[in-house]
């Protein structure tokens, strides 16, 4: 655990109670803080409460008093669309409103480093699509590397639930627009941006709030290294913001797209090969083609970055080509769930937007694609470029006829349920084909969450293999 500093003997509420608020509450009570928790959810002051946690009703009229500040967990809205009623009495009072990152960042550092031969690192990830899968393969290269290593934030652990440092360890975080976007103290020491693309617009006023929220990483927290992913007209502006020249290698741009050139330090994707240049010069490659766990343009992205970041500890290329070999991806997210008398299964439920859908798609050359969902503003229409590798659509969930009225000439059948649309799309496929589970959709008309889709999608198909 993270001891908090800054708030000994000081009353700090806490909104929340889920794992962060839990871990918070925690951290705080380690530090010497009196820790004065609330949630409307009873269930979850219950379970605060046999952890130890002292529950105050912040609804109270004199709730407020002498309170340092309120800690406010991710998924509780602080300005967009409108603020909790919680955090507006907070900001009325005066009290300064935070989160358990800003906590991490300004207690993770100790006057034990005075003792480190080498000091501990923190890598910050954020973008929209392909942070969790660039987390956990910066992880893996770091353990294969033996190097000490936490991942933690939006994947893994709570931040303050994680091991304090030891000598030339490193922390990964995974850190949404949420999280950012609150954080008073955001400092990495190594900050990635991999891309842009519309979501949680509700939740940040717009597009424009959305990517200022991740730009505080960058602009707030001046990382000595910055590793951008320049696709995107907003990650080409934040590269050009951080640098102060062509060849700046404090800025490393990545491309999955283009030949990036110039006196700088860039790492992209040409061909299936990724290779790096600096100085005008290649300074390593490694051919992607055949890592089954990293398939298709956005997992290449996310090994260009997971690559510069390693390259910036310090890691030499073959030791970074032999990790990429051993990483057997993440849950839900062009998972491998089986390769069986030609056929592949692939489980990508996290691929809950166009964007990520669209990626997926581009990622294999005969797609089954078992789509649909709790269906998202527009639809699939935005897709409509990207069904060339569909041999078939298998649609599911309340959108089925929504996504099959956009389809175009692409085949499809509408299956609503999962059962129904493995089973079809199984005994459809033929050598070579995919069988995809892309949604492009949400997952709360059938399912609690997207890792419950991607669930049942696993069963489903490893039954019939069975049999």
């Amino acid at each position: 655990m993270i001891a908090v500093q800054g708030y000994q003997g000081r009353r700090v509420a806490v909104l929340g109670l889920g794992r962060s608020g839990l871990a918070t509450g925690k951290a705080l009570l380690a530090g010497g803080a009196i820790a004065l928790c609330w949630d409307d959810n009873a269930a979850a002051r219950d379970v605060a409460e046999a952890a130890g946690l002292t529950i105050h009703d912040l609804n109270r009229a004199d709730a407020w008093d002498d309170v340092a500040a309120l800690i406010v967990s991710p998924g509780i809205a602080h300005l967009y669309p409108k603020p909790n009623k919680l955090v507006a009495r907070a900001l009325e009072a005066g009290v300064p409103v935070d989160n358990d990152i800003s906590l991490f960042f300004r207690s993770f550092a100790t006057s034990e480093w005075d003792h480190f031969e080498v000091m501990p690192k923190v890598v910050a990830i954020t973008g929209s699509n392909g942070k969790s899968t660039t987390s956990a393969l910066i992880a893996h290269v770091l353990e294969h590397a033996q190097r000490d290593v936490q991942l933690a934030g939006n994947i893994g652990r709570g931040v303050l639930d994680i091991d304090p440092a030891t000598n030339g360890s490193v922390v990964v975080l995974e850190l949404s627009s949420y999280q950012t976007e609150l954080a008073r103290a955001l400092t990495p020491d190594i900050a990635v941006f991999t891309n842009l693309s519309p979501d949680h617009l509700d939740r940040h006023g717009g597009i424009g709030g959305y990517f200022a929220a991740k730009r505080r990483l960058f602009a707030e927290g001046g990382p000595d290294r910055a590793i951008i992913g320049v696709d995107e007209a907003e990650g080409a502006y934040l590269a050009g913001q951080l640098s102060e020249g062509a060849a700046d290698a404090r800025v490393i741009r990545i491309s999955v797209n283009r030949k990036l050139t110039g006196p700088g330090w860039q790492v992209m994707i040409r061909k299936g090969h990724l290779a790096e240049w600096r100085k005008g010069r290649q300074a390593g490659s490694i051919d992607l083609r055949n890592i089954k766990s990293l398939p298709g343009v956005h997992n290449h992205q996310n090994a260009c970055a997971a690559y510069a970041v390693a390259r910036s500890l310090g890691l030499a290329p073959k030791v970074i080509e032999a990790a990429f070999h051993t990483f057997k991806g993440l849950p839900h997210r062009s998972q491998l769930i089986g390769d069986v008398d030609g056929v592949t299964y692939v489980n990508d439920s996290k691929a809950t937007n166009v964007d990520a859908a669209a990626a997926a798609l581009q990622a294999f050359k005969s797609v089954r694609w078992i789509a649909g969902g709790q269906g998202k503003d527009g639809g699939i229409s935005a897709l409509a470029a990207h069904l060339g590798h569909v041999a078939k659509a298998y649609l599911i969930g309340d959108c089925a006829r929504e996504f099959a009225a956009q389809m175009g000439d692409t085949p499809y059948e509408i299956c609503d349920t999962m059962a129904v649309a493995v089973e079809l799309a199984m005994a459809d496929s033929e050598n070579g084909d995919t069988v995809l589970l892309a949604p492009a959709a949400a997952s709360f008309d059938q399912y609690k969450d997207f890792e419950a889709r991607g669930d049942d999608f696993t069963r489903e198909v490893l039954a019939r293999l069975k049999t």
